[in-house]
């Protein structure tokens, strides 16, 4: 488990701020971050808010202890790392009883400070950047915004591309029970431009192996701008199917039989294979090492 409760014995009369300082070792910007979380506790389970004066016998802290599953970096400097993530690891919890995520192999290999530069969805695979300081993510997630990045994804479609394709569509959210899909509208939503470039196509199962350039980073930007032109990603369980798919997936009843049958794959075919960027007048391009287990 990720999170861990830390129990110390509290000083009556003492700022709760200043307890974690001097008693539990916590820096002022975690100690902050963990109240404003609502991650500290007193021994009745109830938050502390910052400010509160300490008037009971033991403090509690939820803190993050990042573990290990032996996924180790691809590649790293003394900034940066970059692992080749799995297919179906998240990269952040999303709750605190999540079992195991990227961020409890960055903890683990780099320490508290370290953390992601960006996010893939848990079901794609591949590259991801990892900031090992706080000057280091600022400066990352700064560049990722300003869109000095080059990504490139490769994707196993349905049917046949044949030629280049510019999806240059807006992007919001789907009037949908699914509350995380989104759609592609002519007249509202964030401006998002995907390139597509054909591999190779399958004429037995009627798919194609294409490289796939995101020029923005909306959410499921890949996915639903493949599937507004009607070659929806293999694997794919809550785009090109209908909506009692996705439903059964997202509750965790949807069957690797039934997912395989109904969506071509038992994941989703999308990988993060390529990235490329300047970083302190470094040119750095890297390249994922499964890209040929997932597709071959």
């Amino acid at each position: 488990m990720p999170f861990v409760l830390k129990k110390y014995k509290a000083i009556q009369g003492k700022k709760i701020q200043q307890f974690l300082l001097d008693e539990a070792g916590l820096s002022s910007s975690i100690s902050q971050k963990l109240l404003s979380k609502k991650r500290v506790f007193d021994d009745q389970q109830k938050p502390l808010k910052n400010g509160h004066i300490l008037n009971c016998e033991y403090v509690q802290v939820a803190v993050f202890e990042g573990h290990t599953r032996g996924l180790n970096p691809i590649f790293e400097t003394e900034d940066f790392a970059v692992f080749d993530k799995p297919s179906g690891v998240m990269v952040h919890p999303t709750r605190k009883t999540t079992a195991y995520c990227l961020l409890d192999e960055i903890r683990y290999h780099f320490g508290e400070q370290a953390d992601l530069a960006h996010r893939i969805d848990a079901e794609t695979s591949g590259l991801i950047l990892v900031a090992k300081n706080k000057l280091a993510s600022t400066r990352l997630k700064t560049m990722f915004e300003k869109r000095e990045f080059t990504k490139e994804y490769l994707a196993l479609v349905k049917g046949c591309v044949e030629e280049l394709i510019t999806i240059d569509k807006l992007i919001s959210k789907a009037n949908s029970a699914i509350d995380v899909k989104m759609t592609c509208q002519k007249s509202q939503g964030k401006a998002s431009i995907t390139y597509i470039q054909p591999l190779k196509f399958n004429k037995n199962n009627n798919t194609t192996l294409i490289k796939v350039l995101p020029i923005t980073g909306r959410q499921h930007q890949i996915r639903v701008h493949l599937d507004s032109i009607s070659h929806s990603i293999l694997g794919d369980p809550i785009y090109g199917v209908n909506e009692a798919v996705a439903n059964d997936y997202l509750c965790k009843t949807l069957s690797v039989e039934k997912r395989v049958e109904l969506t071509g794959a038992k994941r989703l075919m999308l990988h993060a294979n390529h990235l490329s960027f300047t970083y302190k007048d470094i040119k750095y391009s890297i390249t994922s090492k499964l890209s040929k287990e997932i597709f071959e």
